[in-house]
């Protein structure tokens, strides 16, 4: 309603037939007034005349502003705007046959609104500024008002004895036998007309106040309501919120805020009902049903999946999730809450918007009941499922190629509640976030790989549990990110150049195009294979994650490390550098292992861009990767030119003697390269000088094949994104006269570990 406050501000400085032409006869301007709240909050820009497949939602907005109408006219206590909103009801039935046409005019009506808010009158007087909303009323404002109702009650009840004693004070004034006018006696004019005024001003103070009153009660009912939703509204986006945090997103998990909401709403909602039983209904204005309504929905929301199950389910393995109560300690005496836990599929957390709780189960549940314990420390009401497990579930038919890691069920806990207050129980329910269940850890992958689509791209307020097929790239490129800085536990994100690589992995094309428009499918995240490789892309990913995590997370977190590139940008962006510079990126052909790639310079000044074997999760456990670029000794220079030396905070020596008689030993790390005589098209071009790195042409050993088409920056360093290494770094030069002494023996795609 703020665009229409703001609107009918400008209405004293605008023509009538300016009016007339913003609503016409087939929208009035009475339409816009009575419904202004309505109608700001539907989206209408959608709309288009060529737009047919919205006719459907076009006709729904038309059916419920039709409606409306009847029902305000039915609230209005005006005749005449009763019987006026009733025919333009009727009017707008002219729609019916074409509802696109009245939702395209809505939209316009509103854009023309909007173009005279900004655009008219060109005044600067203060009176053109658009006016605040009055804000809305907070649970203290609530709170004093329904204490305002209690003080009413109070004056009406103290009035109405002194009203009960005046009337029999002026009986007994009254002769027996005497002729009455009006209720009063004509002898004695004087003092009973007195009294009869006071009588009369009571009775007229205590109808006033009983107005006063009913008014009162339906805004508190009105404002409870509002804020009842505002809060329910707040604690689905917490739910959702709590979601999107199984993939890294930032969640507070504070439900303190919500509880003091529900407590306070419950306490406001017992008050105001006892007014109401107190007051009567004398204008039938349901306000006794509404509030039974109200509460028990509030009831029904109150139980919160506090601590969620863990999304990858194994049979037989222990697990644990946790429920809360957002009543505190609201819990009728000697009526202790038994909540249930069972697993249901897909299709029953559908059915359980339509009511009632499934018969069917579809899995064996063990240690599945637990009683919502109030604790003193924390103010809170909880139940604690510790000891958890899957016996047996039972599947679905599949669909297709579906297979048994893309099938969801959920945890549904479930109990019947008497809430302190309330006349009778209810029932109280709640799901989990979407599980998968396996029966061997090899599936675990390809579960989790379920979680994070269901979890990335789900929306709000779903059907159970319902995700888009393929979404665009900038959606899954920046899920690809939050997770991967989540799971690493890192700040250092993936920059642009890898999720290039990322892209054209994913979508096997080799080019720079703008991917982020491009959709990706569930297909080619998890269900194909790569292009030549035996993994799906999640799969690898997945495995770079739990290496990154696991063995490498200081030196990505110190930016050492490239990370996600090809090979042919590999080449593209070592051409110019000199001989032992090298850069570590996570290997694309196997998964969980990382690489170094490194400039090689043989003898006669021959150059060759070289791979050493990728080493895995199993290799760095037997040594680190500090330790083996230590090792290698033609590792001059980490890319673009930073001294090697940085590695040597990760380098662990030998282990000293302990006395034990046996001399200590250590493992080296030796890469051997074969002869680099290869064919013309796989060797670099002879160095020119092997002094300057700007001077040190190198061809593409990859250009047998199509080059990709990186951008070339000007400046020293050929990738802007590379400018965090440089600060205060100078470019070492690099004289091949003054590396250690090298062998062409010394290069090989092959690692091995010596002991010496």
């Amino acid at each position: 309603m703020a665009q229409w406050s703001q609107v009918t501000q400008l209405f004293q400085y605008l023509s009538h037939d300016m009016v007339n032409d913003l609503y016409p006869a087939k929208f009035p301007i009475d339409v816009r007034h009575f419904l202004a709240d309505w109608i700001e909050q539907q989206i209408w820009e959608d709309f288009e005349p060529s737009k047919l497949e919205l006719e459907a939602r076009a006709k729904h907005l038309l059916d419920q502003v039709i409606k409306l109408l009847q029902i305000t006219s039915e609230q209005n206590s005006s005749i005449v705007d009763k019987l006026k909103l009733l025919q333009i009801s009727k009017t707008l039935a002219y729609f019916q046959p074409q509802p696109l046409e009245f939702a395209v005019l809505v939209r316009d009506i509103l854009r023309k609104e909007q173009f005279l808010l900004s655009n008219y009158p060109q005044i600067s007087c203060s009176q053109y500024q658009a006016k605040p909303t009055a804000p809305n009323i907070t649970m203290d404002q609530l709170v004093n008002k329904v204490l305002e109702i209690q003080d009413i009650r109070q004056k009406i009840h103290v009035l109405q004895e002194e009203l009960n004693l005046d009337r029999e004070k002026f009986e007994a004034m009254v002769p027996q036998g005497s002729v009455m006018q009006n209720g009063l006696d004509p002898l004695n004019e004087d003092p009973q007309k007195n009294l009869r005024i006071c009588i009369q001003q009571k009775e007229y103070n205590l109808h006033s106040m009983a107005v006063t009153r009913v008014h009162l009660l339906q805004e508190c009912v009105e404002r409870l309501e509002h804020y009842q939703v505002d809060l329910l509204s707040k604690l689905k986006i917490w739910n959702y919120e709590q979601h999107k945090a199984a993939i890294g997103h930032p969640f507070d998990d504070n439900l303190h805020p919500f509880q003091a909401g529900f407590e306070q709403l419950l306490e406001m909602n017992a008050k105001l009902r006892q007014e109401v039983f107190l007051v009567g209904d004398p204008t039938n204005l349901g306000l006794k049903e509404k509030l039974t309504a109200l509460i028990t929905v509030l009831v029904q929301s109150s139980l919160v999946v506090e601590k969620q199950p863990p999304q990858v389910i194994k049979t037989q393995s222990k697990f644990s999730a946790s429920v809360r109560y957002l009543f505190g300690d609201k819990i009728a005496p000697g009526k202790p809450a038994l909540l249930k836990v069972q697993i249901i599929n897909e299709q029953q957390a559908r059915a359980l918007g339509q009511g009632g709780l499934p018969n069917d189960n579809v899995g064996e549940l063990m240690n599945n009941t637990a009683i919502l314990e109030h604790n003193t420390a924390t103010k809170s009401t909880s139940s604690a499922f510790r000891n958890m497990s899957i016996k047996k579930i039972k599947r679905a038919e599949r669909k297709g190629s579906e297979c048994v890691t893309e099938e969801k069920f959920a945890l549904l806990f479930s109990g019947e509640i008497h809430v302190t207050g309330c006349d009778y129980p209810y029932s109280i329910h709640v799901i989990s976030v979407p599980i998968v269940v396996i029966v061997h850890g090899s599936q675990d992958i390809n579960a989790m790989a379920t979680i994070i689509w269901d979890c990335a791209f789900a929306e709000p307020d779903r059907m159970p549990f319902v995700v888009p097929e393929r979404v665009p790239w900038r959606q899954m490129c920046n899920t690809l990110n939050i997770k991967f800085t989540s799971e690493v536990n890192t700040r250092h994100k993936l920059n642009d150049y890898n999720l290039l690589f990322l892209a054209q992995k994913i979508f096997d094309k080799h080019d720079t195009c703008d991917f982020s428009n491009m959709f990706v499918s569930w297909s080619q995240f998890n269900k194909e294979t790569l292009p030549g490789r035996p993994f799906t892309f999640w799969q690898w990913f997945e495995g770079v994650m739990e290496l990154t995590k696991k063995y490498l997370h200081c030196y990505w977190s110190d930016r050492l490390i490239f990370g996600f590139i090809g090979k042919q940008h590999l080449h593209v962006i070592l051409k110019d550098r000199p001989g032992g510079t090298f850069l570590l990126r996570f290997s694309d052909s196997e998964i969980g292992a990382i690489t170094i790639a490194y400039v090689a310079v043989s003898e006669n000044g021959v150059a060759k861009v070289q791979n050493i074997m990728p080493f895995s999760k199993k290799d760095l456990e037997i040594s680190g990767l500090g330790n083996r670029i230590h090792d290698i000794s033609y590792l001059i220079y980490l890319y673009p030119n930073i001294p090697k030396s940085v590695f040597e905070k990760y380098y662990i020596g030998p282990a000293k003697s302990a006395g034990s008689g046996y001399l200590p030993f250590k493992l080296v790390t030796v890469a051997q390269a074969p002869e680099m005589n290869g064919p013309p098209d796989q060797t670099m071009q002879s160095a020119q000088t092997l002094h300057s790195p700007d001077t040190y042409p190198v061809g593409d050993s990859a250009s047998a094949h199509s080059p990709v088409s990186i951008p070339q920056y000007p400046g020293q360093y050929p990738d802007p994104f590379l400018d965090t290494f440089l600060d205060n770094q100078q470019q070492v030069p690099f004289d091949i006269s003054e590396s250690p002494n090298m062998d062409l023996g010394d290069f090989d795609f092959d690692s091995e570990l010596i002991r010496q």
